[in-house]
């Protein structure tokens, strides 16, 4: 099978059809129509075989996984995802590996009424790049940039599972197989958080996907608005399965720096605190306020109503040694 043909039996079949496309998957450019006031919100990420991803995950995860991570990008600016371009490195083609891969890139697509629209098909090392780009009315997004002194800091989900799934998968910590598949959903098939992006554009001040680890994540904020920020660790919203089995300081470190977890922080003034969680009850998200923004312009933490001493780095590219 060719490159042509691959991109056609594979990548043409989807199913969804937004009537803003124009022209898709095909030609040497896609045509979208534009949107008369919305603006467009473009986000792109590449994951990696062995980097983002363990090279025994499953192909459906990995096409679950590319999708959301880009969709959760999209999500932390109160996007309504849109559209979807593809570019897919393959070592082969493995026409199986292909059917499952696109079982979970479409999957979820059709979920968001996502249209994948082109893209590029290469040989080499497996890697995918997809560039996601969602729609916002006309001066209504979230950025990094705009959380103020006395601000709350709230965050969707439970966080450390995934960096807990991939010590496990590292032979770094022993899980009881009980609770193995559990974690690993949470690292293989994250949950954009779409509609809460959306809830929340008309409350918040600040928002960010969280990929690198809070820690890492709430400093971008952080550094985007000038400010500072105390999180209280008793608040750390945490599964049962880490509460029951692991050390309390090893799974607040999980939740603080362990990344991959795809939730979303935000902040919110007083003002808007209110309106903010009414606004979320019709949700099912879990959403939880877990400190307050000040203007020390450095990050500190609490537990008990103590200071303690936390190590403030994530994960970042092109530090591992």
């Amino acid at each position: 099978m060719k490159e042509f043909e691959l991109i056609k039996h594979f990548f043409s079949q989807q199913k969804v059809k937004r009537k803003d496309v124009v022209l898709g998957i095909g030609d040497d450019c896609a045509v979208i129509a534009p949107v008369n006031n919305h603006h467009i919100v473009v986000t792109t990420d590449t994951l990696v075989a062995g980097v983002h991803f363990p090279l025994n995950t499953s192909p459906k995860a990995i096409g679950h996984k590319s999708v959301a991570v880009n969709l959760s990008d999209l999500a932390a600016m109160g996007a309504n995802p849109s559209w979807i371009s593809l570019a897919i490195t393959l070592p082969v083609i493995d026409e199986s590996w292909l059917t499952e891969f696109c079982q979970g890139v479409f999957e979820l697509c059709e979920f968001y009424n996502v249209q994948l629209i082109g893209g590029d098909t290469t040989q080499g090392p497996l890697s995918i790049t997809i560039t996601a780009q969602g729609l916002t009315p006309a001066g209504s997004y979230l950025s990094r940039a705009g959380a103020k002194p006395g601000d709350w800091l709230y965050v969707t989900g439970e966080l450390g599972d995934a960096a807990l799934a991939l010590q496990h998968i590292n032979g770094e910590v022993e899980l009881n197989s009980n609770f193995v598949e559990a974690i690993k959903e949470r690292l293989d098939y994250p949950a954009p958080r779409v509609l809460v992006g959306q809830t929340i554009r008309d409350y918040a001040s600040s928002a960010i996907d969280l990929s690198d680890g809070l820690i890492s994540d709430l400093g971008h904020i952080c550094q985007a608005s000038n400010v500072g920020a105390n999180i209280v660790l008793d608040a750390l919203p945490l599964s049962k399965i880490m509460r029951d089995n692991i050390l309390t300081d090893d799974a607040i470190n999980l939740a603080l720096s362990g990344g991959d977890d795809y939730e979303l922080l935000f902040t919110v003034s007083e003002d808007n605190k209110v309106g903010l969680e009414t606004a979320l009850l019709h949700l099912t998200t879990q959403v939880t306020c877990i400190g307050q923004i000040n203007a020390s312009k450095t990050i500190s933490t609490t537990l008990n109503n103590k200071p303690i001493s936390i190590n403030t780095a994530g994960f970042e590219h092109f530090t591992r040694k």
